[in-house]
């Protein structure tokens, strides 16, 4: 009896090894806008940024229409959206080692240019099989992940009359629990992701273009939520408000998540606003500092030990977490983006569609590798890291799958 009972225990250990030897790693996976962990910052370190004269491999590429949408990665598929007639938006789903497309789903959008091409603005979220996809004009979709099939579907703006902000929506979905939350209206609103059912929400003002950010604040869930003027902090479960702090920019336009930082939240926008640090408890926020050193305009910065990286609009930049003093200035990538890996490599694309991976050094901008990745042309999206692939696109809806595996 001992020795079947041994033989099943090792029968049963081997199954479960080789069951757990035939999945694919999905640790690296990078589900929604900014990143799992919310901060721009994957935790994938086993990467080469080591390409030699002739860069990395491109596995694929793809024409997917306009849009500044970045993408999301999950479970060997790839996700993003683009407008390719200018009337149409188009949700595209590609097998991620391959390039192959498995599915897209469209549906009406003007392209509404304003000052810029025009486009997809927010990034799909992908979450327990569902992917979610909100439209400029307020057309927020739940499909299946595999198969694209339409779950259910949401006007929120004429349906629930959330007021459209002058560049209409761009927040891309939080999913935590049950809820769908979207910086939507005066302050918030969550959504139930099941069913598309309204929970709470804080108004149906105008809102701003930044994605809330979750955080914990005396034990309880958080969003720090960007309006056209001002920083709300809601509590996640009812959207209760519990401090705001203003922060009034030019054209009303604050589109770069904050940071949260243990007890700090550093914040910053575009047309020289700049940047601040606030200190916050439960009760409010108070200024740690104010410079216009790193004034990020669409993009979101990173930080990495007491260091900050990120845009002041076409000048890359580092400065200091404790004072904002700026430590170091580059101006060869022009209005770009960035995303950083753990081990503090930051992964940048230039204006005219190159991929730079340079160090996350404060004392200089030391670059380890650069090459032309895409046409020469108005590139503003934040690259995305995922399972040894770096993935790319521009505004005319150029997208490229780097390889970048050891």
């Amino acid at each position: 009896m001992v020795r079947r009972l041994t033989s099943g225990m090792v029968l049963l250990s081997t199954l479960i090894v080789l069951t757990l030897l035939s999945r694919p790693a999905r640790a690296a996976d990078w589900p929604n806008y900014r990143g799992p962990t919310h901060d721009g910052i994957s935790t994938e370190t086993d990467w080469s940024s080591d390409w030699g004269a002739s860069g990395p491999k491109i596995l694929w590429r793809k024409s997917i229409g306009v849009g500044f949408a970045t993408t999301a990665v999950a479970e060997g598929r790839v996700y993003n959206m683009g407008n390719g007639d200018k009337k149409t938006d188009t949700v595209y789903c590609f097998d991620a080692k391959t390039g192959q497309e498995l599915w897209q789903h469209s549906y009406p959008c003007p392209l509404l240019p304003n000052s810029y091409e025009g486009g997809t603005l927010s990034t799909p979220t992908v979450d327990a099989g569902k992917v979610y996809t909100l439209s400029k004009i307020g057309d927020l979709f739940c499909l299946d992940a595999a198969s694209g099939k339409v779950l259910w579907h949401k006007q929120l703006n004429k349906e629930l009359g959330f007021a459209l902000p002058t560049w209409h929506f761009s927040s891309s979905a939080l999913i935590a629990g049950d809820l769908l939350l979207l910086n939507m209206g005066t302050a918030g609103a969550a959504l139930n992701k099941t069913t598309g059912e309204l929970i709470w929400h804080n108004g149906k003002d105008k809102c701003g273009y930044a994605t809330p950010v979750p955080f914990a604040l005396d034990g309880q869930p958080c969003l720090a939520i960007m309006s056209e003027v001002t920083l709300f902090v809601v509590r996640q479960t009812d959207g209760k408000r519990l401090w705001q702090y203003p922060w009034k920019t030019s054209y009303e336009i604050n589109a770069a998540d904050p940071v949260v930082l243990g007890n700090r939240m550093l914040i910053t926008s575009g047309y020289k606003h700049g940047c601040a640090l606030l200190e916050f408890t439960g009760a409010g926020a108070k200024l740690r500092w104010e410079t216009k050193a790193m004034s990020m305009q669409i993009n979101s910065p990173v930080v990495r030990d007491g260091y900050v990286y990120g845009f002041d609009e076409n000048i890359v930049k580092c400065v200091r977490l404790e004072d904002g003093a700026e430590q170091w200035a580059d101006r060869s990538l022009g209005k770009g983006a960035l995303m950083m890996s753990a081990d503090g490599r930051l992964i940048l694309t230039s204006d005219k569609g190159e991929l730079v991976v340079a160090k996350a050094d404060p004392a200089k901008f030391d670059v380890l590798a650069r090459t032309q990745i895409l046409p020469k042309t108005k590139c503003w999206t934040s690259p995305v890291l995922a399972n040894g692939r770096i993935y790319v696109r521009n505004a005319a809806g150029d997208f490229a799958c780097v390889d970048v595996g050891k």
